[in-house]
């Protein structure tokens, strides 16, 4: 039962996710809410792994809550769930494609669903980052109710003071030429180093 789970859930995000891979951030988040199946806080681990390894974030990342549920045969099932989407859709319009790239309609569509896509993936982002450098549970048995917790005590300061570093690093334009895997690699081995 869970493989077809994992499948149904997968093929709803491949079938929906415009926009490419950081679109399916949204579509996971409601999937680990409704299932249970990993927290928010893994989610951003899995968008680490995610990044950090080849080939389509949007693919890495079904076959990693696809093996995180099912072992090897839920990584299988959750990545055929989110492709199969696509190569339906690339079957049917194959034939059409000359006809429908000059179509009007079709432009219009897409210039339509450009703007809930940057939409998607902005609101991901934003989640993330909250998720990343902030800290979610300051409340404690100590407080008392009612009682107001400094704004410098909300941030995980670690986290906020490497995303500012790496943002610094890029705007330096011989920093900014050097490959991604080097920052991801340098990121890694402060995370270790910091117990980020």
């Amino acid at each position: 039962m869970i493989y077809l789970r994992l499948f149904y859930e997968f093929f709803k995000t491949g079938l929906f996710a415009v926009g490419g891979g950081l679109a399916t951030i949204p579509f996971l988040q409601n999937i680990g809410a409704s299932t249970g199946w990993f927290t928010d806080a893994d989610l951003t681990t899995m968008i680490a792994v995610s990044e950090s390894t080849p080939g389509p974030i949007g693919v890495n990342m079904a076959t990693y809550v696809g093996f995180h549920t099912g072992g090897l045969p839920g990584a299988v099932i959750a990545t055929l769930g989110l492709i199969t989407p696509s190569i339906i859709v690339i079957l049917i319009i194959a034939g059409f494609l000359q006809k429908f790239r000059q179509s009007k309609t079709v432009d219009a569509v897409f210039k339509g669903l450009r703007p809930a896509s940057t939409a998607l993936i902005a609101a991901a982002g934003l989640s993330v980052a909250v998720s990343v450098l902030m800290f979610h549970e300051i409340a404690g048995p100590e407080m008392a109710p009612g009682q107001v917790v400094p704004a410098y005590e909300l941030f995980y300061w670690p986290s906020l003071i490497l995303a500012v570093v790496v943002f610094l690093c890029l705007q330096n334009k011989k920093l900014k030429k050097l490959h991604p895997i080097v920052f991801i690699g340098i990121a890694a081995v402060v995370g270790i180093v910091l117990r980020l």
